[in-house]
């Protein structure tokens, strides 16, 4: 059974005019994600000032903004998973996100399904469901950002939009590699830059030869730090997807880790800087480093 529902936002004021799409990314309970508001969008569903919206509409300030969605009558099987909480105000929060686990999407088993038991409802007046505001791979572990009310989810999707976000990571690759460098190389088609460096090495009796790379990217393309790595000749360890068949590590997942976060907080003003330990699994290979 469902039930019609109807939400209703009044737009805030912009300086610059927004596509629906992008400024209505967690406005709507209903259409949470920004995949969900544009699934709304094209079926219809949002209207504003009236009028039934596109993708390509654009919001100036003062719009009222209206969802009208069907809403499951039965009550939703709730995910239990525990999360380590990095770091959380009333605005946002950083978790670290286990390896083996979707950050969302239409799987149940998802770190988004599993926030409202993990982190403390926001006491402002928008504060809405936990949503997260990036993603990481089914298999990367590491520091994920959750925006806890409306207007902090907006204001962290404009902040890694404009890259105001810097983001760290450590992997384990494969073979002999360039100390340091830049790969800008396009991913479908759009541009990808990411820059790299190697902070130490060991010899592998399978494998010849690993390195510890910490690695910056500057664009956020799907995949891409898995494949500016493969396209150097150095896959990531444990790469299913784009590492070499023979060189596969069974049952050990793949050794990608987003280490760090720097953004200045939205509200606060404040600079925030998470960092995350190294897994253990990686100080096993590299015993000597000590990140």
């Amino acid at each position: 059974m469902y039930l019609i529902k109807t939400q209703t936002h009044i737009a805030t004021p912009q300086n610059l005019p927004k596509r629906l799409q992008d400024y209505g990314v967690g406005i709507f309970e209903l259409a949470f994600t920004k995949s969900a508001l544009k699934k709304a969008i094209k079926k219809g569903l949002i209207t504003v000032n009236g009028q039934i919206a596109t993708t390509a509409t654009y919001i100036y300030g003062g719009e009222n903004i209206t969802l009208t969605a069907l809403e499951p009558t039965t009550q939703k099987k709730q995910f239990i998973q525990n999360l380590d909480v990095v770091f959380e105000d009333d605005y946002l929060a950083v978790i670290r996100k286990p390896a083996g686990l979707l950050v969302s999407g239409n799987k149940f088993k998802t770190v988004t399904n599993a926030l409202e038991q993990n982190l403390n409802r926001s006491t402002q007046p928008d504060a809405t469901k936990p949503q997260p505001v990036h993603r990481l791979d089914y298999a990367t572990t590491g520091v994920l950002l959750i925006g806890k009310t409306k207007q902090s989810i907006i204001a962290l999707n404009t902040l890694f939009k404009t890259k105001n976000i810097q983001k760290n990571y450590y992997a384990i690759t494969i073979g002999n590699m360039p100390k340091e460098g830049i790969i800008a190389s396009d991913i479908d088609g759009k541009k990808a830059i990411s820059h790299y460096n190697i902070l130490d090495r060991v010899n592998s009796e399978r494998f010849k030869l690993l390195n510890l790379v910490n690695l910056a990217p500057e664009t956020g393309r799907k995949h891409q730090l898995r494949k500016h790595c493969a396209e150097l000749g150095n896959p990531i360890l444990g790469d299913k997807d784009y590492g070499l068949p023979h060189l596969i590590l069974n049952g050990k997942g793949m050794y990608l880790h987003a280490y760090s976060l720097e953004f200045i907080h939205p509200f606060t003003k404040a600079l925030v800087t998470i960092k995350d330990e190294l897994p253990l699994r990686f100080r096993k290979v590299f015993k000597n480093n000590v990140v």
